[in-house]
């Protein structure tokens, strides 16, 4: 059996309304997002890696295959993401001293540069529709299935 039809409960009209508002408001934060980093140089993979260094619970570094489970990406495609960035001199790669398999990739100071703009940007548009957002989760929290 279909795990997504499984306790499936037949939805009022004004519930897919419900829902397709609070998709498309966060499709337009993406939106927002892509075109955000697209204006700073970087692709909205790129923009997300940098955020996923910088957001990494506890550090400020990270190895190949945690940037990988953050991205949901391959491992192969986080290193092929990782080289691009080397390259834009965006991230910083150091091989672990303890375990030389291990990669750890931090940010270098551009990167910090572009994602701090990046984030302030960011901030700013969710103060602009988190009301709306907020709201929309606060509907769909207490809608009776």
């Amino acid at each position: 059996m279909d795990p997504l039809m499984a306790g499936s409960k037949k939805l009022s009209k004004a519930q897919y309304e419900l829902l397709a508002s609070f998709r498309s408001a966060l499709r337009h934060f993406q939106r927002f997002s892509e075109d955000a980093a697209r204006a700073s140089g970087l692709t909205p993979q790129q923009h997300q890696a940098l955020l996923a260094v910088k957001g990494f619970p506890g550090r400020d570094r990270v190895t190949v295959g945690e940037l990988a489970g953050r991205l949901q990406i391959a491992h192969h495609s986080a290193v092929g993401l990782i080289n691009r960035l080397v390259i834009e001199k965006l991230v910083v790669r150091e091989t672990s001293a303890e375990d030389r398999r291990r990669v750890f990739i931090s940010l270098a100071k551009r990167g910090e540069q572009v994602l701090a703009a990046l984030s302030s940007a960011h901030r700013e548009q969710l103060r602009r529709i988190g009301p709306e957002i907020g709201a929309l989760l606060d509907r769909l929290g207490s809608q009776e299935e």
